[in-house]
Parts: C-alpha cells; structure tokens; sequence
C-alpha cells in the first residue's frame, strides 16, 4: 500500500508541468466552448426584411466559433491580416473624372465568362473596402472569388489616392462625406441600368455607405447594402482606440498609413493646410484634426465626428440593410452598437456576435481568409439576389 502511494506520489511530482498544462488546457476548452461559442443575436423589426435573413442565412442559426486559438480580438483582428490565403483575381481598372476635377478608379471583375447571367442583367456588388484598403486588399479578394462561383459581376470603389488613383485636387476621402459614392453608384447603375445593385461596405466603407442610406432613403438604386465593423459611434470609437493597447496594436499603424498617402502627395495640399504638422500626427484623431477637418472645412475634430456618426441615423435607412459587428470590436464597443435602435427598424437586421474583433471574425482551428464574414457576405448577397428582391422588394403581403 505505501508502496503504491509512493508510486502516485512520484507520478505527479515527475510529471508536474505536464498536468498542470493540462489543467490550463481544459479551463481554456470549458470556458470557450460555455462562453465563447455562442449564436450570434440578430435586432431588427419583425417584418418582410427579417423573415427572409431567418429563412435565407442558415449560419445565423448556429454558434459562431471564432478560431479556437486566437478568439480574443487583438488576435480576431490582426490574424486576418497576417493569414491572408489570397486568390488571384482579374480586374479591369476605369478611371473616372470626378466635377472637381479629382479622380478615382474602380476595379471591375466583370465575370462575362460566366453564361447563367447576361451582361446587362448580371447582379452586381459595389464594394467599398476600409480605411486605407482597395481592390488588392485581402477580403475585396476572397469577397470576389465568391461572387464569381455564383456569375456575380462586381466593382470595388477605390478612394481618392488608392488603387493606383492620382490626388489632383486638394481633397481625399473622409467617412462622413458621400460624394464620391454617389457618382460612382450613378455610374455603375448608368451602365447596366437592368442588373440589381448591393452595396457592401469594410469598416470605413461600411460608414460611407450608411451615411450614403441615410440621406437618400429609398431613393437609391441600391436593392440592399451590407455592412461589416463599422464604429456606430466615432467619438466613442476614438476614445476606445485611444486605451494603451489599442493605441500601440491599431491606432499608431493606422495613423501612419495615412500619414504615408499625404507624404506621396504632400504637394497638392501646400499653401491648402500645415502638411509638416499633418505628416507628425501619431493617431487617427490627430490626423482628422490636422488634415481631414481642414479639407473638409469642419470646425472642428468633434464637428466631423457628430457628422460621420451612424448611431442616431438608424431610423433614416429606406433599403434592406445588414450589419455585422462583433461585441469586442475595439473600434466600436458594445454600448455604441445600436441594438435598441435596429429592433424599431424594419430595413435592418443587425448581426451582434460575442467575439470577432475587427474585420476579424475567423474560425476553424486553421483560419483561411475571413471566414464568418465571408460566409455571412456569401449568404446575404446570393440569398438576396435569388429570392430577397422578390419577397423583400416587391412582396405585397
């Protein structure tokens, strides 16, 4: 007998690290399977829109399980970025002169080898990609490679100065300005007047194009739109990517990236706004109050940020429009997303998941592009195109 308690004895002195390690293992694995996998909670007013999410987006009735290893969502956020898995995709580039003499381009994947759709009636995407993205950015590609498997033609708005456009006049882009989206909506739509037009936007993206829905209301030729981790609330968005963390993992690289577009064309705005100053801005609050205000003639940093936010706009939406947004997104925290808001809209089904980060959302123990998102995308756009616009758009019942 003592013998054998001996024996146990030295078993786990002997093997210590290994089941403690264990005992770390299985917390982690029981506190991901109870508290991280979880469905995600949809808000929107009971009617034609919603009834078509519940009956057309399978996915939505299940758990979303972020990547086991990497659910929180500094890694949600980042892995994406650093696991691109990127396909290749053709594009063909139209430069469009725009009434201030600017310029933009947008990327067409025309999929005209594609024969169960004709060119004039070819659904079509408007993808508008995130802050300092384009058509080479890794979910405009994976988002492409989708709609292609299903005959759907697509165009990615590129902003002022990105996808190879010239800035020829002292002006970019900023979230609370829709300009330029309206041209380009205009002119898609002015080409294939017949093909049915979803519009899809990526953090920033998804902000243009909101404020784009709000003030147009149904008078769009947009069947639907989609957005994915936009800030519902930029003042509080600000403060969020200021906190230590997110400062040094999001806001300082963002900064720079933007800071780097102004240093290739630092010329156009001389004499317009202090570009020495603007150059030195360490955050994306710094940058918007030394150059986007100035271009845009705000007041202020605060004035551009009450003018770009989506929270108090819900109402205003006159198409069907999906959100995505995760619960631990550090660019739009919980308590800003406006569920209480959606559940009074009957044109918005608000997607809320648990965890998912920014533009993150990736599961499968082996992540390969974004995968909730491009599930999420893949179902809404061709369960949209194949029976949304008959029992959402023109159902009478």
């Amino acid at each position: 007998m003592t013998d054998s308690v001996n024996s146990v004895k030295q078993f786990f002195l002997e093997n210590t690290h290994a089941l403690a390690l264990l005992g770390v293992l299985g917390i982690y694995t029981t506190y991901y399977y109870f508290r991280v996998v979880q469905k995600p909670k949809i808000f929107g007013k009971d009617g034609k829109f919603l009834q078509f999410v519940g009956r057309h987006i399978p996915m939505l009735r299940e758990p979303f399980r972020p990547t086991f290893w990497c659910f929180i969502h500094q890694l949600q956020t980042i892995g994406p970025v650093l696991m691109k898995f990127l396909t290749s995709i053709k594009y063909r580039s139209e430069k469009l002169k725009l009434s201030d003499g600017g310029e933009i381009i947008i990327d067409w994947m025309d999929n005209n080898d594609d024969v169960k759709h004709s060119q004039s009636t070819r659904p079509t995407v408007l993808v508008l990609p995130g802050i300092t993205g384009s058509s080479k950015s890794h979910y405009c590609l994976n988002m492409n490679k989708a709609l292609m498997k299903h005959g759907y033609r697509s165009v990615v708005f590129n902003y002022r100065g990105l996808g190879g456009a010239v800035i020829k006049t002292p002006r970019t882009y900023c979230a609370a300005n829709t300009e330029d989206l309206e041209y380009v909506i205009k002119h898609v739509h002015g080409l294939y007047p017949e093909a049915p037009i979803i519009a899809v936007g990526i953090s920033i993206g998804g902000i243009i194009l909101f404020n784009y829905l709000a003030k147009v209301g149904k008078e769009t030729p947009l069947k639907a739109a989609m957005t994915v981790s936009v800030a519902w609330n930029t003042m509080k968005s600000t403060e969020s990517l200021e906190t230590p963390v997110n400062l040094m993992l999001f806001n300082r690289f963002l900064a720079r990236e933007l800071t780097q577009v102004l240093a290739k064309n630092v010329h156009m705005f001389e004499g317009h706004i202090d570009t020495d100053y603007a150059m030195q801005a360490q955050t994306i609050k710094e940058f918007d109050e030394r150059f986007t205000t100035k271009v845009f003639g705000y007041n202020d940093v605060d004035h551009y940020y009450n003018d770009a936010t989506l929270h108090n706009k819900v109402h205003r939406i006159g198409i069907p429009t999906l959100c995505l947004s995760a619960g631990d997104d550090p660019f739009a925290p919980l308590e800003t997303i406006p569920m209480d808001d959606a559940k009074e809209q009957s044109n918005i089904a608000l997607v809320v998941t648990s965890y998912g980060g920014h533009v993150g959302f990736t599961e499968g123990f082996f992540p390969k592009g974004n995968g909730y998102m491009l599930r999420l995308f893949d179902q809404f756009i061709h369960g949209f195109f194949q029976h949304g616009i008959k029992e959402v758009l023109m159902s009478t019942n």
